[in-house]
């Protein structure tokens, strides 16, 4: 039962308030294979696990990294790595050790054996982040399939009882136990337990994609162009989102705040309308099991017609953090769309200034047509704007086309998702030149002109 404490309010009444309870302490580990590819150091790849580790309500209390050619089979760290961890049990009073890798599922039980206390890696870490901040059912039911596809072949014994968990309820529950053969163990029937929830949990993923996919159809169909904003975790992507829409999606300045895909209307310069879609932060490391059961939200990003890949500027691994993204990108096999860079919190800057932005840019290696902008304070938002719609016209067709008025259903939707050059009205329609995206040249081109006359 949590404590409670008697407060007293300014009025001078009293109030009563639950405690929390205490944070469990956390060490972290981390390797650095030398020789290795990874553009991370082990210090700044640790500090990141610290705040990973902060937001999944853990108390850091202390680290240790190695440097390592390959990591070592039994433990992924050397055995007197494991003593020396081992020997600040007393001093540091942790309660669990954090490794800033994936695990195999026997080593993770061979460090438990050897500490004797609780471990945890880096991908089973932010699943429990993810887990925290899922709000939609869609979100819960991606981050419940990649949880069991990671706990599966990690059960251990001493570990879970699941029978009135899985399947949602006791009916179900009942049902799966009901099965269970003579001297079949508790562990085996935990297994079993998993194995149908995944099952389920697969056809429930495969229902979003249908329906996101029946969604995108109607999008494409529709003609209206998608800008997909991605980036790092706490880059500012939602805050980026609510800046260009007007829009109140949620954002806070801590890791995987957004998990659910958000989409929003905006309105271009020249009158176009086009949907702004927010989507999950990447960062290094990302585990597969988030990749996979992820699917029907990373879809998102392969169908966009423009990407906006957003940097906080001001971040110390800004570098190490775009080629994360990038890498990412090009494992979603989206590399080739138009990719328009923004360089977020440009206000947070020292000696914020245009010269300042440019050398930045340039030791960071950003492309020459970066966008620098503050989404927090709106800076820089018009000139983002513009350059949507500059991308967005190159990947559409000229057309000239001549629309009898009873088809001004047409010229609305040409305002709505084209851009217009020039427009006449005429005794029997509306004369008009300009561009469409190519997805919509087919309802046009019944009313097309060679030329437009003077």
């Amino acid at each position: 039962m949590a404590i409670r404490d008697d407060q007293t309010t300014p009025n001078g009444g009293r109030r009563l308030h639950e405690t929390r309870p205490p944070r469990e302490r956390a060490f972290l580990v981390g390797v650095e294979l030398t020789g290795g590819r990874s553009a991370w150091k082990a210090e700044d790849s640790l500090q990141e696990l610290a705040l990973l580790a902060d937001t999944a309500g853990l108390d850091v209390v202390g680290s240790t990294y190695q440097r390592l050619k390959h990591p070592f089979p039994r433990y992924f760290i050397g055995p007197g790595k494991i003593e020396e961890i081992a020997a600040l049990r007393d001093t540091l009073q942790y309660d669990l050790v954090v490794f800033d890798d994936e695990l195999t599922p026997g080593q993770a039980r061979n460090v438990e054996d050897a500490l004797q206390t609780r471990v945890l890696d880096r991908t089973g870490l932010i699943l429990d982040i993810f887990a925290r901040h899922a709000q939609t059912h869609e979100g819960r039911v991606q981050v419940e399939l990649a949880q069991y596809r990671y706990l599966l072949p990690r059960l251990r014994r001493q570990w879970t009882h699941l029978e009135r968990q899985a399947g949602g309820g006791g009916s179900s529950a009942g049902g799966v136990v009901g099965l269970r053969g003579p001297g079949e163990t508790q562990l085996e029937v935990d297994r079993r337990l998993i194995a149908r929830r995944i099952q389920w949990l697969e056809q429930q993923i495969e229902e979003v994609h249908r329906h996101r996919e029946v969604y995108r159809e109607r999008r494409r169909q529709s003609g209206i162009p998608v800008i997909a904003i991605v980036g790092y975790t706490n880059a500012g992507k939602s805050t980026l989102l609510n800046a260009l829409s007007g829009a109140n999606v949620r954002a806070e300045d801590r890791l995987f705040a957004t998990l659910d895909p958000t989409t929003r209307q905006v309105t271009l310069p020249g009158g176009q309308q086009a949907l702004l879609t927010d989507t999950v932060g990447f960062i290094q490391k990302l585990p597969t099991q988030l990749v996979a059961a992820f699917r029907a939200t990373l879809e998102e990003i392969r169908e966009a017609d423009v990407l906006l890949h957003v940097l906080d500027i001001t971040h110390p691994n800004a570098a190490q953090q775009t080629q994360t993204v990038l890498d990412t990108l090009r494992d979603l096999h989206v590399e080739d769309r138009p990719i328009i860079t923004v360089l977020n919190k440009v206000d947070l800057m020292a000696g914020m200034n245009e010269v300042e932005t440019e050398r930045v840019a340039e030791a960071l290696g950003m492309p020459d047509d970066y966008v620098a902008v503050s989404a927090r304070k709106g800076w820089g938002l018009d000139t983002l704007l513009s350059r949507i719609e500059q991308t967005l016209s190159e990947r559409m067709m000229p057309l000239t086309a001549f629309i009898p008025y009873r088809r001004n259903d047409l010229v609305s939707l040409w305002h709505m998702r084209g851009v217009i050059d020039e427009e006449r009205y005429e005794a029997e329609g509306t004369l008009i030149a300009g561009r469409l995206p190519v997805e919509l040249l087919r309802w046009f081109e019944p009313f097309s002109k060679p030329v437009f006359a003077a």
